[in-house]
């Protein structure tokens, strides 16, 4: 059987290309066509590209003289299947980065294996260089959901430097900013990620201009989002059928405040550590806003139990695993739990930051029926404290007494 698909490779050069119009896929366009490959590019739009983007994306494709380009929206399926169930989990890697990449490229390698499928593909190619994630999840959900095709990663093999890769191309007539191309940028719905020269070291922080959005408003505004069992459907008095669109608005508004600018440190799946710059105004916000309404309206050990399975969740979306049925059990939970998780949180935006003011909900613990929190008891008396009291302490109390026997 290995033999027979060898033959078949043989005579089957039709290639799959992931194509994103950046430094390292334009390489790889026009190395791939000299190895004698049908060299077939394709992005998928998960929610980061105006149509004006993709225009120019295609275009820089076929200047490049791709046999074909092709480009495939993912961004519903992406929400529906990933993105609502990162915002239940208030999900931030290392306490920090919201998945904007990692969640992402799960769903534009499944849509790209369906895509070399229906052309009758025999290899699959993607630009990840031999050091980072992006190559194992690519690679992991290539061969799970299609063992038959070849995958082919020329950066990788080839361990080029971004400048090594700029020569080749503008050596093959390709005319290349280097000012532009020394940033890896990848943009989505959730978030766009930022990658240098000093993403690289442990001590520098990027420079203002390698950020995509620049601050362009700094007087502060006040924004309201209403949730509706945990995803976002209205801002102030609009309100959205898709939540895909309220995010779109959302960042609209926060993105001129240059908010959700960070840099990520965490452990990657080969083991060592990395560090990527990142900008996400939306997500970060909808993250923040979600968890303080949550405070409000979830029981003590939903919260707790949820934030176990939310970082579990995380991770494995984080490493590739998505395809694991593991998933699907934690996705089952976190949705149950937002049955309450409805109600309005009001936000104010300033530059570079912004403040959770307060909520308001039908389903607010805080009731006051109950008991105002260092005020007053209303359904309960003092003596009821003293013997809750008493008895909490008992097993403690046993435990103390042979510390002091044994003095």
């Amino acid at each position: 059987m290995a033999t027979q698909q060898a033959e078949n490779q043989e005579n089957n050069k039709k290639l799959v290309l992931a194509f994103s119009g950046g430094l390292d896929t334009s390489y790889c366009v026009k190395y791939l066509s000299e190895q004698g490959y049908e060299v077939h590019s394709v992005i998928v739009n998960t929610g980061g590209f105006s149509a004006e983007e993709l225009d120019e994306i295609a275009a820089k494709a076929r200047m490049l003289e791709v046999s074909d380009h092709k480009t495939i929206d993912q961004t519903d399926d992406f929400y529906q299947k990933c993105l609502r169930y990162l915002i239940y989990g208030n999900v931030l890697r290392n306490n920090t980065y919201p998945l904007s990449v990692s969640a992402e490229r799960v769903f534009q390698a499944i849509a790209i294996v369906e895509y070399a499928k229906s052309i009758g593909a025999g290899f699959i190619a993607h630009g990840s260089t031999g050091a980072g994630n992006d190559q194992v999840r690519f690679d992991l959900i290539f061969s799970i959901l299609a063992p038959e095709i070849s995958i082919i990663t020329p950066i990788r093999d080839q361990r080029l430097s971004r400048q090594e890769e700029v020569a080749y191309l503008q050596a093959k007539g390709v005319d290349v900013n280097w000012e532009k191309a020394k940033y890896s940028i990848n943009k989505g719905l959730w978030g766009t990620s930022v990658g240098g020269e000093e993403t690289l070291s442990s001590n520098k922080s990027l420079p203002e201009e390698a950020y995509p959005s620049q601050l362009k408003k700094e007087e502060p505004q006040s924004v309201k989002l209403k949730f509706e069992k945990g995803e976002l459907k209205g801002i102030d008095d609009q309100e959205f059928s898709n939540p895909v669109d309220a995010i779109l608005k959302l960042q609209t508004l926060a993105e001129p405040f240059a908010i959700g600018r960070d840099i990520h440190v965490g452990d990657t799946i080969i083991g060592i550590k990395g560090r990527v710059g990142f900008e996400a105004a939306a997500p970060v916000i909808i993250i923040k806003a979600h968890h303080l309404l949550e405070k409000h309206t979830l029981a003590k050990w939903q919260q707790y139990w949820k934030e176990q399975l939310a970082n579990w969740y995380g991770m494995m979306l984080h490493e590739g695993q998505y395809l694991d049925p593991v998933m699907r059990d934690m996705e089952a939970f976190m949705e149950h739990s937002q049955e309450r998780v409805s109600g309005t949180v009001e936000v104010k935006l300033l530059p570079y930051r912004f403040e959770l003011i307060g909520i308001e909900s039908p389903f607010d613990l805080m009731a006051s029926k109950y008991g105002q929190y260092g005020e007053m008891n209303l359904a309960w008396s003092g003596t009821d404290v003293k013997g809750f009291t008493k008895i909490l302490s008992n097993q403690n109390k046993i435990y103390q007494s042979f510390e002091h026997d044994n003095d």
